[in-house]
């Protein structure tokens, strides 16, 4: 049947495919990665922050000295050296899973 909204026929009603399901999971999941990545790279800043402040902020003003100023310099590379570390670990551990159990 024909009408002004287009032609009526099971096609119309049809669920879909599997093509156009998987697609809208993949960028789902992907979405949802990009999500967790964020929220990874926050905790991250926040717990560097901090760490790295009650390190070497040992008497808080309204400026930072040398001292203080490298002191979170090194702190804040230490942590993103480790953090980078720990991401390449996991992510070649992950991958040697995916090969070994497909």
């Amino acid at each position: 049947m024909s009408g002004i909204f287009g032609s009526v026929g099971s096609s119309s009603l049809s669920s879909p495919s599997s093509s156009d399901m998987a697609a809208r999971k993949e960028a789902m999941m992907s979405s949802i990665r990009s999500e967790i990545a964020l929220a990874n790279a926050q905790e991250l800043m926040n717990k560097t922050n901090e760490k790295c402040f009650a390190k070497c902020i040992t008497k808080p003003s309204t400026s930072l000295s040398g001292s203080e100023e490298t002191c979170l310099s090194n702190c804040l590379n230490r942590y993103m050296e480790a953090f980078n570390i720990v991401s390449k670990t996991y992510v070649s551990r992950l991958s040697r899973e995916r090969l070994d159990h497909p």
